[in-house]
Formats: C-alpha cells, sequence, structure tokens
C-alpha cells in the first residue's frame, strides 16, 4: 500500500496507534528516534518538528543546530512488538533546515541527490542488498557473550537449524514493515544466517536495509538473543557481508539497461561502463562500504570475501559477479565487498556515483577473472587489491574527488573525522592477542 498523509491518519485511528517514531539516520548509519503522541500526528506531517542537530554523529555545530525532520509517507508501518497502551507506528523521515532546504549532511539526503543525478541522466538505480548477520547468546543483563553462538550447523542446514524459528519471526516483522521478503537461510558460518527482501529502487533498498537491522536487533531480544551486523565477530570462520546486487532501468522503470543478448556475458555497454566505474573507484568505496577496522579483517583470502579489484561470472573471488540471468529482466552485477555495517544511503550513494563515472567517461572493462584468484597466483598478475585497513581506505578516499563529490563536503568532512577517530583509537588499544603474545614472553 502506497501510503499517504490521509491513509496514515485513518490506519492510526483504525489501529489505535497512540505513538508515532519519527526516525532518521546519523552519518554512520545508526537508526536515531523522536517519539510523539499521535495527537501530534496531524501537525507532523504538516509541518515537520524541530530537534537540536549538535546532538547528532556528524550533523551540525551547535551554532547551526536547529534541524526539522519531515516524514516520508510512504515509510509508515506499524511496530508488530508492540501493543495497547504502547501501540505504536513508525515513519522514516527527511531532515531540513530552518530555511526548509534539505540538510546536506541529512545519509538520506546524500542518496536522494545521486539518485537525482541518475535520473536526469534518465536512470533509475536498483539494488537488492544481501545482508548476513549473527545470533549470540545474552547474558542475564542481555549483552551478547563472545563465542557464545545460537548454532553450530552450516550453509542451509535445516533439520537441526536452532535458528529456524527466529529467522520465521524476523521475517514475519519484516512483512509488517512492508519489506517483501523473498528467501531466510542459514549462512555458512556457526551461528550465521541471511534473509534477503526484494530487489527494486535504491531509496527504498536502502529504507529497508536501515529497518532490517533495527528490525532483526528487536526480534532476537525477544528470544533472548543478541543480532550482529559486525563484519568478523570470530576470528577464523567466515564474516558477515552485504552483497549488492545492481541494476539501472529507465526513469519510468521498466526492463533493465544492463542486458545484451549478443554479449557473451549477457551485459549491454551501459552495464560495462558502470561495472568499469566500480572497479575504478574500488578501493575509494571501501572506506564507506566497508566502514570499520574489523571490516577489514573479513576482507581477506579463504573465506569467500574479495580481495582483487576484479569482475567475473563464475569467480566469486572477483569483487564484482555477474549473476547467470534466468531471463533478461534479471542482468545485473553483484558487488561482493560491502559489510552490512554500513550506512546503506551512503553506501548506495557512492556505489551509484562510481558507476555513473564509468558511463560518463565510457571507461573500458578489463578481461573478466574467471580463475580462483586465492589460488591461482598467475591470475592475480596486474590486479589491484582492495584496502588492507581502514587507515588505507581513507587514504584512498582522500585521493578520489568522485567519491567525495558524492559525499558532499559536509558529510566528507564530517564521516573521515570520526573514521580517523576509531582508526587512532584502535591503533592505541592492547589487544588481549599482544597480551598473550608479549606480557609473559617478553
Amino acid at each position: 500500500m502506497e501510503y499517504t498523509k490521509e491513509s496514515v491518519i485513518a490506519a492510526c485511528k483504525e489501529h489505535a496507534v497512540l505513538f508515532i517514531n519519527l526516525q532518521f539516520s546519523d552519518i554512520l548509519g545508526a537508526v536515531k528516534s523522536i517519539t510523539v503522541p499521535v495527537t501530534q500526528l496531524e501537525g507532523v506531517l504538516d509541518n515537520g518538528i524541530w530537534f537540536d542537530g549538535s546532538s547528532i554523529q556528524g550533523f551540525a555545530r551547535i551554532s547551526e543546530s536547529d534541524m526539522y525532520l519531515f516524514p516520508d509517507c510512504s515509510t509508515f508501518a506499524i511496530l508488530p512488538w508492540k501493543s495497547g497502551v504502547h501501540q505504536t507506528a513508525r515513519l522514516i523521515c527527511d531532515v531540513f533546515t530552518p530555511d526548509a532546504e534539505p540538510f546536506k549532511g541529512s545519509p538520506r539526503t546524500v542518496l536522494a541527490n545521486a539518485l537525482a543525478e541518475a535520473a536526469d541522466m534518465g536512470f533509475c538505480y536498483r539494488v537488492g542488498p544481501e545482508l548476513e548477520f549473527f545470533l549470540f547468546g545474552t547474558d542475564e543483563l542481555g549483552n551478547p557473550i563472545p563465542g557464545a553462538l545460537r548454532d553450530n550447523v552450516g550453509y542451509f542446514d535445516a533439520s537441526s537449524d536452532s535458528g529456524v524459528l527466529v529467522r520465521q519471526d524476523m521475517i514475519t516483522a519484516l512483512q509488517a514493515f512492508g519489506i517483501h521478503v523473498e528467501t531466510g537461510h542459514h549462512e555458512v558460518a556457526q551461528g550465521q544466517h541471511e534473509i534477503d527482501f526484494k530487489y527494486g529502487d535504491a531509496l527504498k533498498a536502502a529504507d529497508s536495509a536501515v529497518t532490517f537491522k533495527y528490525v532483526l536487533k528487536a526480534i532476537a531480544r525477544q528470544h533472548g538473543l543478541h543480532a550482529t551486523f559486525m563484519p568478523k565477530p570470530i576470528r577464523g570462520i567466515n564474516g558477515s557481508g552485504m552483497h549488492c546486487h545492481q541494476s539501472l532501468a529507465g526513469i519510468e522503470g521498466g526492463a533493465t539497461l544492463f542486458h545484451d543478448p549478443k554479449d557473451p556475458y549477457g551485459l549491454s555497454k551501459l552495464a560495462k561502463h558502470f561495472i568499469a566505474g566500480q572497479l575504478k573507484h574500488a578501493r575509494a568505496l571501501s572506506a564507506v562500504i566497508a566502514p570499520l577496522v574489523n571490516s577489514y579483517k573479513r576482507l581477506v583470502p579463504g573465506y569467500e570475501a574479495p580481495v582483487y579489484i576484479s569482475w567475473a561470472r563464475i569467480n566469486r573471488s572477483a569483487l564484482i559477479r555477474i549473476p547467470r540471468a534466468m531471463v533478461p529482466e534479471a542482468t545485473r552485477c553483484e558487488l561482493r565487498c560491502p559489510d552490512p555495517a554500513c550506512n546503506p544511503y551512503l553506501a548506495f550513494a557512492v556505489m551509484l556515483k562510481a558507476g555513473l563515472d564509468g558511463i560518463k567517461n565510457e571507461l573500458p572493462l578489463p578481461a573478466a577473472s574467471e580463475e580462483n584468484l586465492y589460488e591461482d597466483e598467475r591470475a592475480r598478475v596486474g590486479l589491484a587489491t582492495l584496502p588492507g585497513s581502514l587507515r588505507e581506505a581513507l587514504d584512498a578516499l582522500a585521493e578520489d574527488t568522485v567519491i567525495q563529490e558524492a559525499l558532499g563536503p559536509h558529510v566528507y568532512e564530517k564521516y573521515v573525522e570520526a573514521k580517523t577517530a576509531e582508526w587512532e583509537d584502535y591503533c592505541l588499544s592492547v589487544s588481549g592477542w599482544e597480551l598473550d603474545r608479549y606480557l609473559k614472553a617478553i
């Protein structure tokens, strides 16, 4: 259902909603929320609501703190885990300045700007993210217990998969938010799961990805568990990725512009330029789509995560894969390096701008790398690699004006500031590994 102001108000009356959560995200992707009683709803829909932007990561200085939230009615949903006197609905909001201008520091605005550029070029950007996550047991205070994984099964296992009921509750909750879930299954690693939702418009996909993490954490808590989207929570097993399937269509929607039946890979020239753009900017992209110190402990050989900047069809060690399409409309490319810790709004914005740069400059696509790049040393000759650390990724971002422009000056400055502080704090920390290795021996 496509909600409007009138149908949102009607739905709140029909379902006896008493509270409205007005949600938005900071530059790092954390969901923020202001709760208002439903009696304030009509005024908020008409005029927005004020909040202090200086308190939000990466938003504004004290002297520029006045911000306004304006709800997007299409994101209305009733929280399925609240009822009775706590019956609550949510609306995702856009952030505006007091001058009624979209706030350039809002991640949703950053993506909207990138999508507007694509529309000016005649394109609609479609994305299908696949978010993986781990379920951990918790202590009596609800804190996750490191190593206390929910199960001891593997890929697609079902008969002994104790996470089945948890995933089913998660799927039911996601559907209540209007998210069209397609599949759910156990992943490769112990305690690791994946739930996939329908491929579609990038802004809706980003809203869904943010909602996805928020909902799964809430349902896990109901089961006495903790859902984490940390890329590499345990050494020696696969980490969690967020593979992103992508394509371009015309601005009116319709068929993908990535398909060419005459090409051996089924790819149009447009698709090849788009992929070439993402390959060109892959190192700088990493700072946004693999945003944590921990992200680079996933991006290592041997655990199904890509390292080498390359593309292929059957080779899952490549950075970008071209899945075999059963029908022309399914022609797409799959970027395999993002992880679910990223801010989806910023991730999709920089991914799109990288692809558009390839189209604008008609960048040539290098030859496919169909050999296993982890095992065949000759196949790796001439291939660049992704950054090996967050510091290296930030250095690459500092040299890439296309990705900087995708973020905009405000978000770029604040994002780099936050991530540099994260890296410097990590460098100063003393790990358990260091203590185990050196404290007694030296």
